[in-house]
């Protein structure tokens, strides 16, 4: 059932609530895209009386009391934690944010990383350490067949960038897909097979949890890599340290980790086939999200339905 549209005279009581994102980077750019609005900061929650909010890693107890809630606008792209919030009122929609920024970002950071490993880089920062002139054998993109694992905004926008550069693609997705030049796939098994590189930018749901495991890494092409830019949840961390043992995968690039931040005292952060990053593969960029947020709050005023919405049976 769609929300009533509101008096454009009424302001909404927006709800900013978030561990990661500033308000005070947020705020300005918010304000002037909707100087119509009220915005709160956590933990002023104006009584109780918020109509959206917007949350990113939320504080225990953000939606506690918010009974008139009309939309929760995630500041990110994963909503995981805000789905499985036992507080969360039922029946309120949760927007997941597809931001034409972050999308660009991700792509960038994937990329690099399969670049990294096609052309050895990897390899030759090793070789610099260690003084040693020494080249290792050149693959064309068109040897090379890089897996996605999901095929939504990110694996689309990553697959077209991809096939540019002269790369082959395989794709998996829960629902079929199709993608120009693009070997899409409901057949997990088909889709790792043929890929030499396998990319992770899957939602975290119980059906996608410890997805790259010991039977589906053997099934990655020798002397490939995995490149993990999606949540920790996704890999079987000791799978992989033992295919990078075996020498069966030549490189891992992980961004996410079950703990984070990762450990000090992690044996990742010095093991010689791995590079990692903090969480940084796609930041959200307040610049070119708040349009996107703006938008999905003038259709609730409108009484339209939200863009984007998190389909509660799929997870995601």
């Amino acid at each position: 059932m769609l929300p009533s549209p509101l008096p454009k005279a009424d302001s909404l009581n927006i709800l900013f609530a978030s561990t990661k994102e500033k308000p005070e980077f947020w705020f300005p750019l918010l304000r002037a895209a909707l100087p119509a609005e009220r915005f709160f900061a956590w933990p002023d929650t104006n009584g109780g009386d918020i109509d959206v909010a917007l949350v990113a890693t939320h504080p225990a107890g953000t939606f506690s009391g918010l009974a008139r809630l009309k939309l929760v606008q995630s500041m990110w792209m994963g909503v995981e934690n805000i789905i499985n919030d036992a507080e969360l009122p039922p029946g309120v929609p949760v927007a997941r944010l597809i931001d034409p920024g972050m999308v660009a970002a991700m792509g960038e950071t994937v990329i690099a990383y399969v670049l990294d490993w096609h052309r050895h880089f990897w390899g030759y920062r090793q070789f610099q350490q260690d003084k040693v002139w020494k080249r290792r054998r050149q693959y064309l993109a068109s040897d090379r067949c890089i897996g996605l694992l999901g095929l939504g905004e990110l694996g689309s926008s990553i697959a077209e960038k991809l096939r540019a550069m002269g790369f082959n693609v395989a794709g998996w997705s829960r629902r079929p897909k199709q993608l120009e030049g693009v070997f899409c796939s409901t057949d997990l098994e088909a889709v790792l097979a043929r890929s030499d590189a396998v990319v992770c930018l899957l939602p975290l749901t119980p059906q996608t949890r410890g997805i790259l495991n010991q039977d589906s890494i053997q099934k990655i092409r020798k002397d490939g890599c995995i490149i993990n830019v999606a949540r920790g949840g996704h890999l079987v961390m000791p799978d992989l340290l033992a295919a990078l043992a075996s020498g069966h995968l030549a490189r891992a690039y992980l961004d996410v980790f079950e703990t984070e931040p990762l450990p000090a005292d992690s044996p990742l952060w010095s093991h010689p086939s791995i590079t990692l990053t903090p969480h940084i593969a796609a930041l959200t960029e307040p610049r070119t999200s708040v349009g996107k947020i703006a938008e999905n709050i003038e259709r609730i005023r409108r009484g339209e339905a939200p863009l984007n919405t998190v389909d509660f049976s799929a997870g995601y």
